[in-house]
């Protein structure tokens, strides 16, 4: 048991580092990026980038059909299978689906242009910006359904590199466009960095599954199965996205374009920073719980192995992150973002509970209850738009950071008590513990924000992300046996 036990923490643990150190990568781009956009755009500018990208996410999530979920499944049961050809043919089925939700994305983003323009700007007409978006949806399509297929077959090498690879070219776009055009180059930058990613994405996939054209008739009809699947993703895929826009265009309504700014940089910085661990949930996790779906016992210790890595993993990081702020802030972008600081330091609170619900949350996924997943994230996200809609009213830009930490708050309660009582899921004993001490470490960095400053700030800060971070350390290494750096 013991042996079981270190080789679930060593392989959890390998993966999380893996791809934890890839996204690890891609922050560290993406902020020197953040950089010198917030310098060449400013607040406003940020703003205005948000704006477009959340509508393309929008588009995008309501014309895929959740492929992009719901084709690894079926490719990964067929590779593991061991059946080749199945899997090849399934290939060209995923291909083709593809193709027509990128046309079909491109046609609505084409045709409901004038209605995003009114519905997110309340000054000037931006159709054009909308029409111009489409070719950037249609290879987000055809990405999402070449990442699948990566994923189905295991390549999780592959799937390292393309990430690193779109990080670095998104730098490479970004910084010189920006400098020579300024806001008139956000559409442009946008999809270019469409095109870099589905490039890297297809020469990967290609290279295993080369592209054929023959045979590839009826293979829609194929598809359907998959497709009846994603439906329930797409609609989650819709709710989610139509929040996240509905938050944008009300701040920017409401508020300005400034304060779109300020709330979009400090949800990046705290979203983004849990996201190295994250990451290799969806990779590396996802295809292992589906294996196991349907033993109890085994999913159990599976879900909490990875929490309690992930806890482990991502509790001392978000206490740092909530010390720091404050340095960080004019560093990472300019002296203008300062008072986006209290935003994300109450914002950042949210992270650890959002460590205690993905990995239980996956447990709807691997049974493909497709619907009941759709039910879950509505009910999160109606919560989350009030939440925002209150925070902002009462408290402003901070009030925004209290209604993500309350909104994660509800869905950690939520998705917890569902897989209880459905699922027969039981939290380890080493959870609680590990969640226990590190949330204590993490509300005592953020009480030192409202009730010190000075020296003493910094002492008892730096006692706290110390405690925090030996403390998992000491954990990590007497679960694993796993010596680290």
């Amino acid at each position: 048991m013991n042996e079981e036990r270190d080789e679930s923490y060593s392989h959890v643990l390998k993966y999380t580092g893996v791809f934890g150190g890839v996204q690890g990568l891609n922050v560290l781009i993406g902020l020197v990026r953040n950089k010198f956009v917030a310098m060449l755009l400013g607040p406003g500018g940020m703003g205005l980038v948000s704006l477009f990208n959340t509508t393309v996410q929008l588009i995008s999530q309501a014309t895929n059909f959740g492929i992009a979920m719901s084709a690894v499944r079926h490719i990964s049961e067929y590779y593991d299978a061991g059946d080749t050809e199945r899997t090849a043919h399934y290939v060209k089925v995923v291909r083709g689906w593809c193709l027509l939700t990128a046309l079909l994305g491109m046609l609505v983003c084409v045709v409901l242009g004038p209605f995003f323009s009114n519905a997110t700007f309340s000054w000037g007409n931006h159709t054009l910006h909308f029409v111009l978006l489409a070719p950037a949806i249609g290879m987000l399509a055809v990405t999402g359904g070449e990442t699948a297929i990566l994923k189905g077959v295991r390549k999780l090498g592959a799937l390292a590199l393309v990430q690193i690879v779109a990080a670095l070219a998104s730098l490479a776009i970004a910084i010189p466009i920006y400098y020579m055009f300024g806001q008139a180059g956000i559409v442009p930058v946008i999809v270019l960095m469409a095109f870099a990613t589905m490039s890297a994405t297809l020469w990967f996939s290609w290279r295993i599954f080369p592209l054929q054209l023959r045979g590839t008739r009826g293979i829609l009809g194929e598809g359907m199965e998959m497709v009846r699947l994603g439906v329930a993703f797409t609609l989650a895929g819709i709710v989610g996205s139509g929040a996240e826009m509905f938050v944008r265009s009300y701040l920017n309504v409401v508020g300005n374009l400034e304060v779109l700014g300020l709330y979009n940089a400090g949800y990046m910085l705290t979203i983004t920073y849990a996201g190295m661990v994250f990451s290799a949930m969806d990779t590396d996790y996802y295809p292992r719980l589906s294996a196991v779906n349907h033993d109890v016992a085994a999913t159990n210790l599976t879900v909490n192995r990875q929490m309690e890595v992930s806890l482990l993993i991502v509790a001392p990081m978000l206490t740092a992150l909530i010390a720091l702020l404050p340095i960080l802030i004019p560093y990472l972008f300019t002296s203008e973002f300062v008072p986006v600081v209290p935003m994300a330091q109450v914002a950042a609170l949210a992270m650890f509970f959002k460590v205690l619900t993905m990995p239980v949350a996956y447990i709807t996924l691997a049974r493909g209850y497709s619907m009941t997943y759709l039910m879950l994230e509505t009910a999160y996200f109606v919560v989350f738009v009030l939440l925002i809609v209150l925070g902002y009213q009462y408290w402003g830009l901070l009030g925004t950071g209290i209604a993500i930490t309350l909104a994660h708050v509800f869905e950690c309660l939520m998705i917890n008590g569902y897989a209880y009582k459905k699922y027969g899921y039981r939290m380890s004993a080493a959870v609680y513990r590990y969640a226990i001490v590190l949330l204590l470490f993490g509300f005592l960095a953020y009480a030192c924000t409202i009730f010190l400053d000075g020296i003493v700030y910094w002492v008892v800060e730096l006692v706290a992300i110390a405690a925090s971070a030996l403390y998992a350390f000491q954990n990590l290494k007497s679960s694993s046996q796993v010596t680290m750096l």
